[in-house]
């Protein structure tokens, strides 16, 4: 009877045993795909995230730009585009309009007698479909251009006649006046907003200048082979000068 309990407690103890061994074995097992399922629904989550992070700053970027259409209405914003990067750049533009206010004043006068003749001989050798930008075209004149050709504003034009200005001289208002380092982003905007400003100022005059060129050298004597020469380089200049000057207002060419 003694050796029949012996072996009942054996085998229970051996079931006991056995039990634990499974009931640890199938522990480790749900640790270990609790784990894999945390480690998936972790990376699984990163990659919303991410997702989510990719499509908001798409989304920003996509509504600044249309913001950015729709504020400056096709005008060029980022300098590295623009054809007219500074107010500096413009002057070579307000010498060719103040030229041609100056042509359309004196009948008489030719290349010999502008401020500019190098700049206009080289425009009238390149022709209408030479040379690609404005700044391009008059730069074909400035090798050894004369004082009077380089001298910015009324002086360039040879603005005065008879003791008084002659009608139709532009003059490009002046920079705005550099301030303390804590205005400096604020200076930044105020001249880009005034080099703008300047850009529509200049481009309404030389669309003024040239369509009275354009008639001049309708209306005006054939005869005279210089003058005409004259006419039709500061015709070149002026179609040139509106051209790169609509590209970066954003104005589509007529």
């Amino acid at each position: 009877m003694d050796i029949i309990i012996d072996e009942l407690k054996k085998e229970a103890k051996d079931a006991v045993k056995e039990i634990a061994s499974e009931t640890q074995t199938a522990k480790k097992r749900i640790v270990s795909a609790s784990d894999k399922m945390f480690e998936n629904a972790k990376k699984s989550a990163e990659a919303k995230v991410s997702a989510a992070d990719s499509f908001v700053n798409n989304t920003k970027e996509t509504i600044e730009k249309i913001t950015q259409d729709l504020d400056d209405d096709g005008y060029v914003k980022r300098k590295k585009d623009m054809v007219f990067q500074s107010g500096e750049s413009l002057q070579q533009v307000v010498n060719v309009v103040n030229e041609a206010a100056m042509a359309l004043n004196d009948k008489d006068r030719t290349i010999r007698e502008s401020a500019i003749p190098e700049v206009l001989a080289g425009a009238l050798g390149a022709g209408v479909g030479g040379v690609g930008s404005f700044a391009a075209l008059y730069g074909l004149g400035t090798v050894g251009l004369s004082a009077a050709g380089i001298t910015s504003g009324l002086a360039a034009a040879g603005a005065l006649v008879g003791g008084g200005m002659v009608a139709g001289i532009f003059v490009l208002a002046a920079p705005i006046a550099a301030l303390s380092a804590g205005g400096v982003a604020l200076a930044s905007k105020a001249k880009q907003k005034q080099l703008r400003q300047e850009k529509e100022r200049l481009y309404k005059e030389a669309l003024v200048k040239h369509e009275a060129i354009i008639n001049a050298l309708k209306t005006e004597s054939k005869e005279n082979k210089e003058r005409m020469e004259y006419l039709q380089s500061l015709n070149i200049l002026l179609q040139r000068a509106i051209e790169d000057l609509q590209k970066d207002l954003g104005i589509e060419a007529a």
